[in-house]
């Protein structure tokens, strides 16, 4: 047998096919009984699904107020600006404050339906551009589809929440790609963006454990650094600065997910000067310090 080594001549037709490349990246998956769930001005550098089994959840962004039930999936672009509570159990009005307990299959759900929100969440990247969209809170209609990859992952979340096996990695993609097609194309306008920042942008993923300085961006797309910086900003509606920080802080809450790097191991290897510097600069994008980001306090 003579292995073929030009792919192209696998497929008979002469059209060339241009496909996107979205890179979803999984940071967790839970479903839990939330008792309370007071948390305020939250912003986070990934895509945040939620779903709630049952009534008495809100999301508040920009004073709208979502009165999450149960037909609806809500997902949370990046860098959203937005606060949450449980209306049976409202105490606080500041501050990030969460208790409750992760489903086991001992638990029945009829149970604790009356005082506590069945919550079911997931946080996620999409990759570059499609983690820079405009922020806002998103309400999507339960179809039968997604209904029945919910019961699916529910059921098994209360069996294994840790080492998950294919099936479940597959139908849990499965389900965030199908729950994004139903969000409409206006989102995706932004992600329409010149070339020359969507180089700079791909350059700063691949080297962001790096000290990233304006002038070497601008200086990749043989551009001035004030005429790139305005070029930027017009663009991405963001300072080069405070994207690169930004995307930073992204990577930092993926390495605390999978990895057990210490904060100052994570500050090390993002190329910040010290755990202070790396602190003060995760506290002002996401609203909590990485202490309590990283003992998972929140949802």
């Amino acid at each position: 047998m003579k292995f073929v080594k030009d792919i192209a001549l696998g497929d008979p037709s002469t059209n060339n096919q241009n496909f996107i490349d979205l890179r979803l990246r999984l940071m967790c998956c839970r479903y839990w009984l939330l008792d309370l769930w007071d948390c305020h001005d939250m912003v986070f550098p990934f895509w945040r699904l939620y779903w709630n089994k049952n009534s008495g959840g809100q999301l508040i962004h920009q004073n709208t107020v979502y009165d999450m039930d149960a037909d609806h999936i809500y997902i949370i672009p990046p860098f959203t600006s937005f606060s949450s509570q449980f209306k049976k159990n409202h105490r606080y009005t500041t501050g990030i404050h969460v208790s409750g307990k992760q489903f086991t299959s001992n638990i029945n759900e009829s149970d604790y339906s009356n005082e506590s929100l069945i919550h079911f969440f997931v946080h996620f990247n999409l990759g570059v551009p499609f983690d820079s969209v405009y922020p806002g809170i998103l309400k999507i209609e339960m179809t039968i589809y997604l209904k029945e990859r919910l019961e699916y992952l529910t059921e098994r979340l209360k069996i294994e929440n840790k080492n998950f096996k294919l099936t479940f990695n597959l139908k849990l993609q499965a389900f965030i790609k199908e729950a994004l097609t139903n969000i409409g194309p206006e989102l995706w306008k932004t992600t329409i963006i010149d070339e020359r920042v969507l180089k700079v942008i791909r350059y700063v993923e691949a080297n962001i454990e790096k000290k990233l300085k304006n002038t070497d961006m601008s200086d990749l797309i043989n551009m001035a650094p004030n005429s790139f910086a305005r070029l930027f900003k017009s663009e991405m509606h963001v300072t080069l600065h405070n994207f690169i920080q930004n995307r930073k802080i992204a990577k930092s809450c993926e390495l605390f997910e999978h990895t057990n790097k210490s904060i100052e191991e994570v500050a090390y290897v993002l190329g910040f000067s010290d755990r202070y510097h790396f602190s003060r600069v995760f506290k002002s994008v996401t609203g909590l310090t990485p202490a309590v980001y990283k003992s998972g306090r929140y949802t």
